[in-house]
């Protein structure tokens, strides 16, 4: 995506954000709360209209309708999970499943929980149950691009550490191209490769994970 801004009514959310995620590459975006990371990838999900250039595969997404855009292969973990909290965990799973690398016994590998709780209503799962769930029904559309937005938010650290290993499998067993919103450093730098960081609404900063300095962190990413 190039130069694209973005406006919730007469309020502009953002002024021009630049990011680009190779084949097989793992981004962070990073910034402060309320800095435009979730405006972003809504935007590249055609959640929210927005100007500037948004292509995808070398194709225009930017005018696309939300399920063209899903059906290209851009899968989205939205913030706070929002599983069908009335339906079981398969239901969940196979909603929106296209074919594909993933099918229900793949996942239920990837996260043998849900295999467990195959009946189990999503409502009565445990908050990092239902982040699983939430990754799996994402890869159950066999996306190209994964978005992950906040994915380990709120959960204990045994759930979030078994989220990043996930993250880390998707990267290296698969290849998967990853976006990932969060804001746990320390595992951003051992699986990104690159880090885009936005202050209001901004990219003020882009480049190899490794080159993300202290001078940086400080300034856009610290409390």
């Amino acid at each position: 995506m190039s130069d694209v801004s973005a406006s919730y009514g007469a309020s502009q959310a953002l002024f021009g954000v630049d990011l680009d995620i190779a084949q097989g590459q793992v981004v962070a975006l990073m910034g402060r709360n309320g800095m435009g990371k979730s405006t972003t990838v809504k935007c590249i999900c055609r959640m929210l209209p927005s100007e500037g250039e948004i292509l995808f595969d070398a194709q225009d997404i930017s005018h696309l309708p939300i399920h063209r855009v899903a059906r290209l292969g851009i899968g989205l973990v939205p913030e706070g999970r929002r599983c069908f909290k009335d339906l079981n965990v398969y239901e969940n799973l196979v909603a929106a499943q296209r074919s594909g690398l993933w099918d229900f016994a793949k996942v239920a590998e990837l996260f043998p929980v849900l295999g467990e709780r195959k009946t189990q209503l999503a409502a009565s799962l445990s908050g990092g149950e239902q982040q699983m769930l939430a990754i799996g029904r994402a890869l159950m559309t066999n996306p190209r691009l994964l978005i992950l937005d906040e994915a380990t938010e709120g959960l204990a650290p045994l759930i979030r550490r078994e989220i990043w290993s996930v993250i880390s499998k998707l990267k290296y067993d698969i290849g998967l191209s990853i976006l990932v919103v969060d804001k746990s450093l320390n595992e951003l730098r051992s699986i990104c490769d690159k880090a885009v960081v936005i202050e209001r609404g901004r990219t003020v900063w882009s480049g190899q994970m490794r080159d993300l300095s202290a001078n940086i962190t400080e300034k856009y990413l610290c409390i």
